[in-house]
């Protein structure tokens, strides 16, 4: 015998019809939370990537050359290591021409770094903000789906004055499936966000011992020197005159 399929009375579509501009409302909102969710989770992934990419080959392409300006020009465009070390180096170019008499160079470089660097944590913080509200607030918006659905079960019980199962499955449904909805959209974004805090967290950390290296190039000459690859310091140029 041949077999006719029968579509689900009960499924997200039939809710979303049943449960009217409410529910659609909801869902609407939902998709369009899990969907920049999960643009800025890769988005912030591959950017920071990118990052600790660059951090591993900066002994081979920054710190090999003969000063900082042509270790600069040897890094991305867009690389933060290379806008910290030409902050750095406008800062102390800054210096030479116009506040030699007023302010330290050594302040006048550290200001300018610890500002760049701020700058480069603060676009890397961008975006995680919203993944944080996504997943405090995610499950309250299903919950409203949900608190519509039983109310429109309740409505159906007293209008036929007695709790059939064709009367409550529907909106029932219709409540569970947003709750289901709202977990599915906050769980991706909290775990996404603790996640990317923690890489963050070493993006940080490279960023903070280049701009204490490149710190000491600019003021002393010399690269600190790094315990954990048994290096002694280095000899930099800080600027080509």
């Amino acid at each position: 015998m041949e077999t006719v399929a029968v579509e689900n009375p009960y499924g997200l579509m039939a809710a979303l019809q049943q449960g009217g501009i409410i529910a659609q409302s909801v869902f609407g909102i939902l998709v369009f939370m899990s969907f920049f969710s999960w643009f800025i989770i890769f988005t912030k992934y591959f950017e920071q990537r990118k990052v600790l990419t660059e951090a591993k080959e900066l002994e081979k392409k920054f710190w090999s050359a003969p000063d900082l300006k042509t270790g600069a020009s040897k890094l991305d465009k867009n690389s933060p290591f290379r806008q910290i070390v030409d902050d750095g180096l406008r800062a102390s170019d800054h210096h030479e021409g116009r506040l030699t008499d007023k302010i330290d160079q050594h302040e006048w470089v550290t200001m300018a770094l610890n500002r760049s660097n701020a700058g480069v944590a603060s676009k890397l913080q961008s975006g995680l903000a919203f993944l944080a509200s996504v997943g405090s607030t995610s499950p309250f918006i299903g919950l409203f789906g949900t608190v519509v659905g039983i109310y429109r079960a309740l409505i159906n019980i007293g209008l036929a004055g007695q709790a059939s199962i064709d009367k409550v499955a529907g909106p029932v449904g219709e409540a569970l499936i947003m709750t289901a909805l709202g977990l599915a959209v906050a769980v991706p974004a909290v775990l996404g966000y603790n996640w990317l805090i923690r890489r963050n967290k070493d993006v940080a950390e490279k960023l903070s011992n280049f701009v204490s290296d490149v710190h000491g190039a600019l003021v002393s000459g010399s690269r600190v020197a790094t315990p954990a690859v048994g290096m002694v310091g280095k000899p930099v140029a800080p600027v080509a005159r």
